[in-house]
């Protein structure tokens, strides 16, 4: 008979457990949480690398609210890779991330936050690089410190970015300032 494929039991045991192993793969990647804020707003992308079939690299700057302290936004710009691996969601991001963070009203702690807390988290690669802006507080200065960093499962990066916003009384009716020590577990 021509076309008849016969497999040994071996080779099915075998495909089981690599169809097996990329289920647990992709589960894995599906279960870490993209952020620990609500997606950032895109700001402006520019083009940094023309691709002639593809989509350019490009970098962007998004916006976010810190989600546990009122009156507080950060701006980060992040490079996005063009071409199909990028279109596709497959390529593995660079670290080089920047950070801004202000004040832009009267700060309101909503919870107390241990130091370090993440602020937001974002996927840079399929599986395991994630970047994270997290949060602290320099109790003697009463000011918010805010980090971007990308790390792996396995290797990290030492790239990093620092924003500090120093707590400050907002407008004229505003004569008590929180202080951020306060709410710091």
């Amino acid at each position: 008979m021509q076309g008849l494929v016969v497999r040994s039991p071996r080779h099915s045991r075998q495909a089981r457990g690599v169809l097996a192993a990329v289920a647990l793969t992709l589960g894995l990647g599906a279960a870490v949480p993209a952020a620990a804020a609500e997606e950032p707003d895109l700001i402006f992308r520019r083009s940094t690398v023309f691709k002639w079939l593809s989509p350019n690299d490009k970098l962007a700057t998004y916006g976010l609210d810190d989600p546990d302290v009122e009156g507080v936004a950060c701006h980060f710009t992040v490079p996005e890779k063009g071409g199909f691996k990028g279109w596709l969601g497959l390529a593995e991001e660079v670290s080089d991330i920047s950070l801004a963070c202000r004040q832009i009203g009267p700060v309101r702690f909503k919870k107390k936050f241990e130091q370090g807390d993440d602020v937001f988290r974002q996927r840079r690669s399929l599986f395991f690089k994630k970047m994270q802006i997290v949060r602290g507080c320099d109790v003697k200065r009463n000011v918010l410190v805010y980090m971007v960093y990308s790390d792996k499962i396995i290797e990290g990066s030492p790239k990093n970015s620092t924003s500090s916003v120093p707590i400050m009384p907002w407008g004229a009716g505003e004569q008590t300032v929180q202080r951020c020590g306060d709410f710091v577990e």
